[in-house]
């Protein structure tokens, strides 16, 4: 007799059924795919959707792949560094000194970047350099060299790494080896349309235009002065060699930064605006004088937020900042303002055209038209602005007639500044709160500043703090024309971040076709018919 089985025992052998049926069929669908009616529900997947699902398995195993073995250990001269490949949207070099901070370089235009993390100072190596200074004079061949066997290196591991790490992730996913070696194949044809377009796009004079972050932004004589930056031509290798000989001084010093020592050729101007009544505008203007040996500060406008008396105090410091300061009046800056500063010792209050001579410069400058601390105040708008440049551009030919012509001219509002192309060869502006620079059809370079109070006080009501900038400008002082110039960002409240970037006109890179510039214009080179 057969028993039957407990209940408990059924329902459990009802449920698995229950779940093996539908499976069971499925298997049965999938077997005659080929035959019967039932090969219509099968779903075969789209050819964009598996190419888009091959290209998704190709980036990751290829960034994977980088991520765990796509780097090389590697001296260059007397320091230990990392070198390593990295996915970028815009490529270039990243040079990393812990912990004195970063150097950033627009090297190339590539889906990757190239960062290079020095590890240490080898002792041996560095107690070799400083007790033997005539080393130094081969350190850029053996510095080259170094450079050159890593990144072969780096470039043999890369393209094992991208390849392994693809073809791992597609056996993965596939569990076919024809798919695996397609994504293999994939990812190398990709690294190498990568290297092809960093190769393309190459810019070994990138070095010139550094930016620097941490502390690093507080050394901005690691990569050389502005005047040994145009005279030197052969630039790659020797400020290579520079870099690296300063940066064994900074870890010798124990990260004790030196202390910038200015070209004595060139003049530093100070370029400030829009403080907006931001107390914290004049320690980083302090701090900026004494450490890049400022010569004079030149503040476009702006420097009050609604031009009261009882606003007056905050200017008290300026005669203490340690440097001649040249001042124009911006559309938050009253009458009241203006007549407070002229009063102060060291300050040189330009308006109407009005030119001074200070620290061997000829500067000239207008104050904005417009008052317009608040909404209350209808703003009469460009036209206004635009007659402001005008009478400028008179008083500067009439500068010239006299035998006394203005190597800068200031204005808050840039649209009064852009009245000055030609018969100026630089033009100081601030008013829209972010940098701009740009050379005006007729030759005049225009260079507009961002907020040195970080938008002021106002700023707390912004959804994120505005940045503080300011611009160091290098000057000849033969012939008053612009050589170079460092642009200083300090990140918002809190100043968290510092960042030093430098820049170089067209005409100042090495090689290039000196520009004749604006010199000596006639007395018809701008005029009010020609705009």
């Amino acid at each position: 007799m057969v028993r039957e089985a407990p209940e408990p025992l059924r329902s459990i052998r009802a449920a698995l059924t229950s779940i093996r049926a539908p499976h069971t069929r499925l298997q049965r669908l999938y077997r005659s795919r080929n035959t019967g009616p039932t090969s219509t529900l099968v779903h075969t997947p789209h050819p964009w959707t598996r190419a888009l699902g091959l290209t998704a398995v190709v980036l990751l195993g290829a960034w994977l792949g980088l991520l765990i073995v796509g780097s090389v250990r590697t001296p260059v001269g007397p320091m230990d560094t990392t070198m390593t490949l990295r996915p970028s949207l815009s490529g270039g070099t990243k040079i990393n000194v812990s912990p004195l901070g970063a150097l950033e370089l627009d090297s190339h235009v590539a889906p990757v970047r190239l960062d290079v993390d020095v590890d240490r100072l080898d002792p041996v190596r560095s107690q070799a350099l400083v007790e033997h200074p005539e080393r130094l004079s081969g350190l850029q061949d053996e510095v080259v060299h170094d450079v050159t066997d890593g990144t072969t290196e780096l470039a043999v591991r890369s393209c094992v790494a991208v390849v392994s790490g693809a073809m791992a992730l597609g056996l993965a996913v596939y569990r076919r080896p024809r798919r695996a070696l397609a994504a293999g194949g994939l990812a190398l044809a990709l690294l190498a349309g990568s290297g092809v377009c960093a190769y393309a796009t190459w810019n070994p004079k990138s070095v010139l235009e550094p930016k620097f972050s941490g502390l690093l932004s507080s050394a901005p004589s690691v990569v050389g002065n502005a005047r040994s930056i145009v005279t030197e031509f052969d630039v790659y290798q020797q400020e290579l060699a520079r870099l690296v000989t300063n940066v064994t001084k900074l870890y010798d010093a124990t990260s004790t930064l030196p202390a910038y020592q200015p070209d004595p050729s060139t003049m530093r101007v100070l370029h400030v605006s829009d403080i907006h009544l931001n107390p914290a505008a004049w320690h980083i203007i302090g701090s900026l004088v004494e450490q890049y040996g400022i010569d004079v500060i030149i503040d476009s406008g702006d420097t009050m937020d609604h031009g009261t008396a009882a606003e007056n105090g905050f200017l008290d410091p300026i005669p203490d900042l340690g440097a001649p300061y040249v001042w124009v009046r911006g559309n938050h800056d009253s009458g009241t303002t203006q007549t407070y500063l002229s009063r102060l010792k060291n300050v040189h209050v330009l308006d109407d055209g009005r030119a001074v001579t200070v620290a061997g410069l000829r500067i000239a400058g207008i104050g904005d038209p417009q008052f317009t601390p608040d909404r209350s105040v209808v703003a009469e708008g460009d036209p206004a602005e635009r007659m402001t440049g005008i009478r400028l551009a008179s008083a500067l030919r009439d500068q010239s007639r006299a035998g006394t012509p203005v190597d800068i001219a200031v204005t808050h509002n840039p649209v009064a500044a852009r009245e000055t192309d030609g018969v100026v060869p630089l033009a100081l502006a601030g008013h829209v709160h972010h940098r701009e620079t740009e050379v005006l059809p007729h030759g005049t370079r225009l260079k507009i500043e961002g907020s040195t109070g970080g938008g002021g006080l106002r700023a707390v009501q912004n959804r994120e703090p505005e940045e503080v900038r300011a611009s160091v400008l290098y000057v000849d002082r033969t012939t008053r024309r612009l050589q170079a110039w460092d642009e200083i960002t300090l990140g918002g409240l809190g100043l968290a971040t510092a960042e030093v970037s430098r820049h170089l006109p067209e005409e100042n890179h090495p090689g290039a076709t000196p520009s004749p510039g604006v010199s000596s214009p006639s007395p018809t080179a701008l005029s009010p018919g020609r705009r």
